[in-house]
């Protein structure tokens, strides 16, 4: 089959924009890609995340091997992480394939967990600076197994929402890791949420792949437009503030959140 007649301009045209925003901020992936594919192009909601997880797996192990080289990676941290998503994400998987990943229930599921995702996340980079100032003092002085414990937890919570809706692997962990380890450089935090994320992605699309629920046209029209996009967004990065990004990406997911359920 000819690769080229099989790329979509309209999908690849999504993928720059997603890929320049996740390349000026380092966030936004699945939070916007899931939803336009939705909203936009009528794609179920179960074949938008299988497909969006695999995406994100594919993009997220070149940043991991960034960091990696820069030694911007806790693996600690990756690894307590994953001890509660691997499990609760198989866990997941098995539901939606229990309920059937293609039925009216699993999309109704699916488009709830998603607007949901959608709205904590804007919340979490709303009130970030908030959150820090309230909460760090007293995490920072936790006991190392609760901080571990939380980890976990934390890392459990993520298997359960990005299975579903492929939302809250970025702005969701790294606010709670921020939280649970306010001493560490932000790099560092940024570079175990992306190394994370690629073993929850990858099961969880691998999930989706055996559910039947991933589109691999879609998948390569993404790609195909994404990594240019990603690299033109990375370039133009120091040009915009900090937190007038993260201001702007929090109303969309506001404004995409609502409108999903509503």
């Amino acid at each position: 089959m000819d690769f080229l007649s099989e790329i979509k301009p309209l999908y690849s045209l999504s993928g720059f924009v997603v890929g320049a925003l996740v390349g000026m901020t380092g966030m936004g992936g699945g939070s916007l890609m899931t939803p336009a594919l939705v909203l936009l192009f009528g794609i179920h909601p179960a074949t938008a995340v299988g497909t969006d997880l695999l995406y994100a797996a594919i993009t997220k192990s070149g940043g991991t091997v960034f960091h990696g080289i820069a030694r911007t990676v806790d693996w600690r941290i990756v690894r307590l992480l994953a001890t509660g998503s691997i499990p609760t994400t198989i866990l997941t998987l098995l539901i939606l394939a229990n309920i059937g990943v293609n039925s009216d229930a699993a999309r109704g599921l699916i488009t709830y967990v998603l607007s949901v995702a959608l709205l904590a996340s804007a919340v979490a980079l709303m009130f970030r600076d908030r959150f820090l100032a309230l909460y760090s003092p007293e995490l920072e002085t936790a006991p190392s197994q609760r901080t571990a414990g939380l980890t976990i937890a934390m890392g459990a919570l993520l298997g359960v929402l990005v299975s579903i809706s492929s939302v809250g692997a970025g702005s969701l962990g790294v606010t709670a890791l921020l939280l649970l380890y306010p001493r560490r450089p932000l790099p560092v935090i940024v570079g175990s949420d992306i190394a994370h994320a690629v073993p929850l992605t990858l099961l969880g699309g691998l999930g989706h792949l055996y559910l039947g629920s991933v589109d691999w046209s879609l998948l390569g029209s993404l790609l195909v437009g994404s990594i240019p996009g990603i690299f033109v967004g990375s370039v133009a990065a120091g040009r915009f503030p900090e937190r007038i990004l993260r201001f702007v990406m929090a109303v969309m997911f506001v404004l995409i959140g609502l409108r999903l359920l509503f």
